[in-house]
């Protein structure tokens, strides 16, 4: 087993940059040239190792689709705004390497950082192939199963308890049979093994980029603003009250705050959170408008003019009442 998260690789189909100190790279370069560049517009990660503690960066064609974190507490998903703020701007250690690799692989990799694994059978030998491969046989196995080899990571895919596809981190070289095989046949290696089961990858979750949720944030502020100038001076209140009352059912108004109380980054799809901010608007200005002393169409138009495009293209506009020319 590897002595830390930080020291994991993984598999990979062409590597963009290798593993170069992290003192060395301009991440935010890096992903802006990804976005940026069309020869760089490639599905794949980004690894960043920080001592005790492993970042991965999800990319769909270019864009970083989600974020999560690997350390001693264990893995799971964060916002793509925390992950970054995560990295050291003058870092004095740490390593990162850029990789493509298949949308499938992603799926897998971001499955075992967000979600429990499936149990095994009290007293399966996984580390067994003889005992392991005809048992997922027998249940007609479909998902995939992660084979960590000290610190290498693995993925095979099964449909129908048989392998369909496999992403290793050994050498392109040999069947995959016999690539699979050496994972569990060389000498000392069985005991280094972790091996553990999901089932069948979805599509890689692709949270609201930044850009959208600092967006969403400057909108709300300036709504309740505007309010404040139309002569509503309760309208920080009445937003705070808002957001409270409907955080229960639309979670990313966690990442919201009218009075001076610390938010959470929000965890969520663009879809998700345009209709958590869509709900908060639609309450907030039937409230604010109720003596009829100003039309909300025509409020929202001016708040939202700036941003238009980006505000239409997320679905916003058509998720409240007000018809917005």
């Amino acid at each position: 087993m590897p002595s830390s998260p930080a020291a994991l690789r993984f598999p990979s189909s062409r590597v963009l940059l290798p593993r170069t100190r992290l003192a060395y790279i301009h991440t935010k370069n890096l992903l802006t040239d990804a976005k940026r560049d069309r020869a760089a517009r490639i599905s794949g990660y980004v690894a960043i190792s920080l001592l005790d503690e492993l970042i991965t960066l999800y990319l769909l064609r270019g864009e970083v689709a989600n974020a999560t974190i690997r350390d001693s507490r264990g893995a799971r998903a964060v916002p793509i705004a925390s992950a970054l703020e995560r990295i050291p701007a003058e870092p004095e250690y740490g390593e990162i390497t850029f990789n493509e690799a298949p949308e499938e692989q992603l799926s897998c990799m971001f499955d075992t950082h967000s979600k429990s694994s499936e149990p095994w059978p009290d007293g399966m030998a996984t580390s067994d192939p003889a005992s392991l491969f005809p048992y997922l046989m027998s249940i007609t196995f479909d998902g995939f199963l992660e084979i960590i080899a000290k610190d290498q990571v693995n993925y095979l895919v099964f449909a129908n308890g048989t392998v369909a596809r496999a992403y290793l981190s050994s050498a392109h070289h040999g069947t995959v049979v016999d690539r699979v095989a050496k994972l569990f046949s060389r000498e000392g290696r069985i005991s280094d093994l972790r091996i553990s089961r999901w089932t069948v990858p979805g599509k890689l979750v692709v949270q609201a980029p930044p850009a959208l949720v600092q967006a969403y944030r400057e909108l709300s502020g300036n709504l309740v603003q505007r309010l404040v100038a139309l002569g509503r001076d309760g309208a920080p209140a009445l937003a705070e009250q808002t957001r409270v009352k409907l955080v229960g059912s639309h979670p990313s108004l966690e990442g919201f705050s009218f009075e001076g109380a610390p938010s959470k980054e929000p965890l969520s799809e663009s879809a998700a959170l345009t209709g958590d901010v869509a709900a908060w608007i639609r309450d907030v200005l039937w409230a604010a408008s109720a003596d009829e002393s100003f039309e909300p169409d025509k409020l929202l138009r001016e708040i939202t003019w700036d941003r238009r495009h980006m505000f239409q293209s997320a679905g916003l506009f058509d998720q409240v009442p007000w018809k917005v020319m």
